[in-house]
């Protein structure tokens, strides 16, 4: 009975693993970009992977890079990363929900492990989510993020100079590419987008807060204030 729950266990994995391969080549790209971009910005071979491997967040790496470039501190950039992967809180939580009963540190690393994509890839499994089949997934991930971030960066030794330095425009270029979709599918996304820009606008240049803490305020009065104005227009829908 143990032997043939061993075997199905490694079936899981393998499936997970095979589920999971998709991810990892839609991540080489993006790592490798990161990578190249983290070089420029000034971050060693050492400090790029260890960002991948203990933040592994793609979007907060990047804003991160951006923060950095500027010479925002610690605090401004860790308040960001939270702000724009607190969605995660919610991704984890539903995930739990339907994977099998296992111990607090396999539900800690299944957290961990858990991205948009990622998501998306266990959540629309059928019935209860093997928790080896999650680890596969997961795992096949981010070992392919973790990896082609430091490919990315070491690439910078073979690539000319005045092309790593030209590719700190494809890290804007990559923001307007992950908002433009966005906003073409939901009229909300665009109101977010705008009111923070124009927040973010009048704090640097009315105030004397830096562009960390003008990013941190203008996401926050953005989202609450688009929130509380879409609740409004729901309220008075229905009445």
């Amino acid at each position: 009975m143990e032997a043939t729950y061993s075997v199905k266990k490694t079936s899981d994995f393998r499936l997970g693993l095979q589920a999971g391969l998709s991810i990892a080549i839609g991540y080489m790209p993006v790592a490798l970009t990161f990578g190249l971009l983290a070089r420029t910005t000034g971050l060693t071979f050492a400090e790029t992977v260890l960002m991948s491997i203990f933040v592994y967040a793609g979007a907060a790496q990047y804003i991160s890079l951006s923060l950095i470039a500027v010479g925002t501190g610690v605090v401004e950039i860790v308040l960001t990363t939270l702000i724009v992967n607190i969605r995660h809180f919610l991704m984890s939580a539903s995930l739990t929900e339907r994977l099998e009963e296992h111990q607090l540190y396999k539900k800690l690393m299944t957290a961990f492990g858990v991205t948009d994509e990622t998501f998306s890839v266990i959540s629309t499994q059928a019935g209860k989510i093997r928790t080896a089949f999650a680890a596969g997934v997961m795992i096949i991930s981010y070992g392919s993020w973790v990896v082609f971030s430091g490919v990315g960066h070491l690439m910078g030794d073979v690539m000319p100079g005045f092309l790593q330095v030209s590719m700190s425009i494809a890290l804007y270029a990559m923001f307007v590419g992950l908002l433009v979709p966005s906003m073409k599918k939901s009229v909300k996304v665009t109101y977010l987008a705008a009111v923070a820009a124009a927040v973010n606008s009048l704090l640097i240049f009315y105030t004397d807060l830096s562009g960390g803490w003008s990013i941190v305020a203008s996401t926050l009065v953005s989202s609450l204030l688009v929130e509380w104005v879409w609740q409004m227009k729901g309220r008075n829908h229905r009445g």
